[in-house]
């Protein structure tokens, strides 16, 4: 093999559907001698029931990699973060400096559900980790600011970019170098959009857009356009009201939880919903989030930390018995988004065969979660939840109007700033989407090279491009 051959990144991604983010790159130089450097882009959760068994292991050794990046502070993104460090990961956690204030909330959080998911199936105490590997993963969690160059070690530098699809998100720009070559660089996007309620989105500097580039990037709705997006949140939410019934909102406890707050609080405003109609929130993680959005501790635009609406109230497990017994009209914001954890659990299963009740559903709601069986369920028939069946009689409906993720326009536009894309590796996609998504950036954006990431392949990429791809081979 010639010498300018031996300077390479090998991409894979973990996951081969939406959930469950990790990809895996491994760098060779041109060095002999020298060890390959190995680091991971994030380590989530499978929240697919049809995948959760892809959670026990990782097909790689933990103890190779020599340190992880992190997109952003949701589960699927680093939710198996204390099993790789279970497993003998010890090297640093790179996060952005919001991330690094939320992700302790975070994963105490998963780890209790997990914990409680584990006691109902196993009747025991049968845990993919435990509280200690948290704690000790904790301890490597690094802090890097927005824009600064971050040496990881003498051939790898990262730069953490703001990026909209939630408070302390990040495009994570990897420039791997080795004297006498031109770099390697690569821009994990993680979960993106272009813009936020709450933070000012710096743009993508000028520097990045002109360099030879790869570019990781998720398609999560790269299926859809913008305009195809039809509103009925606000709509359904005041029909309900209108005519005394409650409305039930799961909501994710990061994000999606203080929008919905802060479009309660727009409604009041223009009239639309009475200030004396009651609205509870429902979950101690997602309180907490609101709590720093309020302290200002995430660097919340100080317009918007006024985002509560009026007549809000925060409920705890103590009193929760007496916003179900409450028959008044009322508003019902809880977690979980996808409705199968949390208390969200509790208020569907009292609500399901109740008519005039709206369940509204604000997000992606995963194969096998209690939203996605809601929504296979036609109106009459029973559904399982919490081990009890329920007839469902309730209106259920989703909206995909606050998705955090952008649709297929933004991302070509996104795609478009970058004179010199080499390649584009599609990732964070259902299969179809991924490919669908695929053949819109050849036609419209046309780069050298296209290809879709999951974990069947290798992408060996030079700073040209690609070299090839590669079946995933572990030892």
């Amino acid at each position: 093999m010639g010498k300018k051959e031996r300077f390479y990144a090998d991409i894979m991604a973990l996951n081969p559907g939406v959930t469950g983010s990790c990809n895996l790159v491994v760098v060779t130089l041109p060095n002999l001698s020298m060890p390959k450097i190995q680091f991971v882009v994030d380590c989530g959760l499978f929240q697919e029931k049809s995948e959760e068994i892809l959670n026990n292991s990782f097909p790689f050794n933990p103890e190779n990699l020599d340190f992880c990046l992190i997109t952003h502070n949701h589960v699927d993104h680093i939710g198996r973060l204390p099993l790789l460090v279970k497993k003998g990961f010890r090297g640093k956690i790179y996060t952005s400096e919001p991330t690094s204030k939320l992700i302790s909330l975070a994963l105490w959080d998963c780890h209790k559900i997990l914990k409680g998911s584990s006691k109902r199936k196993h009747k025991c105490d049968y845990l993919l980790y435990q509280s200690a590997d948290l704690e000790q993963a904790l301890t490597q969690v690094t802090s890097c600011n927005y824009g600064e160059e971050i040496q990881i070690n003498d051939y790898v530098n990262v730069t953490f970019l703001k990026n909209g699809h939630l408070v302390g998100a990040a495009l994570i720009y990897v420039k791997i170098s080795y004297p006498g070559y031109q770099d390697i660089n690569i821009l994990f996007t993680g979960d993106y959009k272009g813009s936020n309620l709450f933070l000012d989105v710096d743009p993508i500097p000028e520097n990045l857009k002109k360099i030879p580039l790869t570019v990781v990037q998720e398609s999560t709705y790269g299926y859809m356009q913008t305009e195809e997006m039809k509103p009925c949140f606000e709509e359904n939410v005041v029909e309900h009201i209108q005519n005394g019934g409650t409305v039930i909102v799961p909501v994710f406890s990061l994000g999606r939880s203080q929008e919905i707050l802060y479009k309660l609080k727009l409604m009041q405003n223009a009239g639309k919903l009475s200030n004396s109609i009651p609205i509870f929130f429902d979950g101690k993680l997602a309180q907490q989030y609101t709590s720093l959005y309020v302290r200002g501790d995430l660097g919340i635009k100080e317009e918007m930390k006024d985002f509560l609406p009026e007549n809000v109230t925060f409920v705890d497990r103590a009193s929760r018995s007496s916003v179900l017994a409450n028959t008044e009209s009322k508003i019902i914001l809880t977690t979980s988004g996808m409705g199968s954890y949390g208390p969200a659990q509790t208020y569907i299963a009292n609500y399901i065969s109740q008519p005039g009740i709206l369940i509204q559903f604000t997000g992606y709601t995963a194969e096998g979660t209690l939203g996605a069986r809601l929504k296979n369920t036609p109106f009459g028939e029973q559904v399982m939840i919490g081990g009890s069946e329920k007839i469902k009689l309730a209106q259920v409906e989703y909206t995909t109007e606050y998705s955090a993720h952008a649709k297929a326009d933004e991302i070509l536009e996104f795609l478009k700033q970058f004179s010199c894309l080499k390649l584009v590796l599609v990732n964070h996609g259902e299969e179809n989407v991924k490919c669908q998504f695929a053949k819109r950036i050849i036609e419209e954006i046309n780069p050298k090279d296209v290809e879709i990431l999951g974990n069947q392949y290798f992408y060996r990429i030079n700073p040209y491009g690609l070299i090839k791809a590669m079946p995933t081979k572990f030892k």
